[in-house]
């Protein structure tokens, strides 16, 4: 088995729990076999004292069938 490693950020106006979702949403539009996602950080975006956008910077893993 082969397994590759992608890094991509995924964001939500919601929370890091919907951020970790459409990263991996977004990655499995061009990618399969998707087995695991590694969140690397996690950073939120404040606007007059309120969280207004939550992102996360993931690696996902996906297997490479031949």
């Amino acid at each position: 088995m082969i397994v590759k490693v992608i890094e991509v950020i995924g964001s939500s106006d919601k929370g890091f729990t919907e951020a970790t979702q459409n990263a991996v949403a977004e990655a499995s539009k061009t990618v399969s076999n998707i087995r695991s996602i590694y969140i690397k950080n996690m950073n939120a975006n404040v606007e007059n004292n309120e969280i207004v956008s939550y992102a996360v910077n993931a690696k996902i893993s996906f297997e490479i069938r031949k």
